[in-house]
């Protein structure tokens, strides 16, 4: 059975920096498309990072970019996001999910969570002073 499990998160002034971890079970990062997507309160999910299946090509929100850093350990089977200069905008629950379907289409589709069917519980990420 594949399975998500999310950590890492907690409270954070801004300017802070963070590192989530998600590590898989039942299913192996070479076959899927894994990535990092958010939900604050009243909002709808967003996608923060992607990385498809042949680990080489990275997608990440405008909001992020040159601040988080996704990466994974496929002998750990483990995605991490690694999160800097934090803002109280990035506070939400944060999830890690994966999609068996990796086409080489570009960021708006590997970003769309409806484009992914496995999903962890989340955790949750405040930034705040």
């Amino acid at each position: 059975q594949e399975q998500l499990v999310e950590s890492g998160g907690g409270s954070v002034q801004p300017g802070g920096s963070l590192k989530l971890s998600c590590v898989a079970s039942g299913l192996s990062f070479r076959a899927y498309s894994v990535g990092w997507f958010r939900q604050a309160p009243g909002q709808e999910r967003e996608g923060v990072a992607v990385i498809r299946s042949d680990g080489m090509i990275k997608y990440y929100a405008d909001s992020v970019k040159g601040r988080f850093t996704i990466s994974q350990d496929n002998a750990k089977n483990t995605l991490y996001l690694q999160m800097n200069s934090l803002k109280p905008e990035d506070t939400a629950m944060y999830y890690c999910a994966a999609s068996p379907r990796s086409p080489a289409y570009g960021t708006l589709y590997h970003l769309n969570p409806d484009k992914y069917n496995i999903w962890g519980q989340g955790t949750q990420v405040t930034v705040s002073s």
